[in-house]
């Protein structure tokens, strides 16, 4: 495994939050809490915040193109992803670094401009060549590591509200009621 960097003062990851025009992120301790519940009938259960729900759809409203890259495939994201209008959801994902600089080139955004959300060594190889790397406070080590700016809270309880909130902070596009 490659080494891992230390993350940058908070200036430095506020100028390259500045820049982004996607953000793509994994969903698993993510987006949620990173808890799957099975029940006897076989259904899957995932708990989402309503809090990121609204940061993420703060970012679609200023024009920052959303999309989800997870290794697990799920009704429930899709379902979700559905309910927040994140149209480019993939699932199953095994290389999430080649997936991010797919969605770089058919959206015409250099992988430069593109931020990455993850929580695991799963997510480090899109995070190691985005823009902008963030994680939510309970992340990996090696993940938190890496990532230019780390979410106050953990997945699944705000940290994607936080990552949200820091984008547009920086872009000056966050206007509280």
């Amino acid at each position: 495994m490659a080494a891992t960097r230390l993350p940058p003062d908070r200036a430095e990851a506020a100028a390259r939050a500045a820049r982004i025009r996607l953000v793509a992120m994994d969903v698993d301790g993510t987006l949620t809490d990173g808890a799957i519940m099975i029940g006897s009938g076989g259904e899957l259960f995932k708990r989402f915040s309503v809090r990121d729900g609204l940061g993420l759809r703060l970012l679609a409203d200023a024009g920052i193109e959303l999309a989800i890259v997870t290794g697990r495939e799920s009704k429930i994201v899709a379902q979700r992803a559905g309910e927040l209008g994140i149209g480019r959801v993939h699932q199953g994902v095994a290389d999430k670094g080649g997936v991010l600089e797919s969605l770089c080139r058919d959206l015409g955004v250099d992988v430069s401009r593109a931020a990455f959300v993850g929580d695991d060594w799963p997510d480090l190889a899109a995070m190691r060549i985005c823009g902008f790397a963030a994680a939510p406070a309970d992340a990996e080590p090696a993940v938190i590591a890496c990532a230019h700016w780390v979410a106050p809270r953990p997945g699944g309880k705000g940290a994607m509200r936080d990552i949200a909130e820091f984008i547009l902070r920086a872009q000056g596009l966050l206007e509280l009621p």
